[in-house]
């Protein structure tokens, strides 16, 4: 008996500490997004300026609130609504914003399934403004062949060379595991603008903020390391921002 008991308590602790592991043709929905701290970058070429890690703002934590006795209890409900609000408008925002623009090709190292073209978990998903609605494993969303494999790339490209200044990534399953952004200008020459350490939880975009750029650029390279966020690590979309 000792002996049962002490493997369902493994069991379910493993439950617990499971992350975005599942991959099936339906969505998981595992909770509603989350407030990012944004975090301090590590160490940037001396010939470029350090990018900005930001995130959209979230709605605050879904905790009930207490009992209905309590005066604070329609205040901390309100709060709650408001976080929710403030979220919706700042994700609209972003997909309206004349001066950004979705990849229109995107290759990745490696797909789930090999998938290619429509298919899902393919890299064409990363493709086009964002469509993933729920955190968790989508086929609207590209994944990498294995989970917690290490370095995986997208490769993406835009309509409109621009001077940029901006890149936000919209991850929506396992995220945090970005490492490294870079740029190419219309000559092909690579230009990193920040690798670190990706503060990204939950479904949300890694802002990357950055002096606008010398030079044109309509492709952008993302750099992932799988492994340090175990589990699935899904890109829904890629948004590139210049004039």
């Amino acid at each position: 008996m000792t002996h049962s008991r002490f493997m369902l308590s493994v069991f379910v602790a493993a439950l617990l500490v499971a992350g975005c592991k599942s991959k099936s043709s339906e969505p998981t929905q595992l909770g509603g997004p989350v407030a990012v701290r944004p975090a301090a970058s590590s160490a940037q070429p001396a010939s470029v300026p350090p990018a900005q890690p930001n995130s959209a703002p979230a709605p605050a934590s879904s905790a009930p609130a207490t009992a209905s006795g309590d005066p604070n209890a329609a205040t901390i409900e309100e709060n709650k609504k408001l976080s929710a609000i403030e979220w919706a408008l700042k994700q609209d925002e972003i997909k309206k914003d004349p001066n950004g623009q979705w990849a229109v090709d995107v290759s990745a190292s490696s797909t789930y399934n090999d998938a290619t073209g429509d298919a899902s978990w393919s890299a064409t998903q990363v493709a086009g403004p964002p469509n993933v609605e729920h955190y968790g494993d989508d086929g609207k969303a590209w994944a990498p062949k294995t989970p917690d494999g290490g370095i995986e790339w997208h490769d993406l490209k835009y309509s409109k060379p621009v001077n940029a200044t901006e890149v936000r990534i919209r991850e929506s399953c396992g995220s945090g595991a970005v490492i490294q952004v870079e740029l190419f200008d219309e000559q092909g020459t690579p230009h990193k603008v920040w690798h670190g350490s990706d503060p990204t939880q939950d479904l949300n975009y890694f802002i990357l903020k950055f002096p606008q750029t010398s030079y044109k650029t309509n492709r952008v390279k993302i750099t992932l390391a799988t492994n340090a966020v175990p589990g699935w690590n899904e890109i829904d979309a890629v948004q590139l921002i210049g004039k």
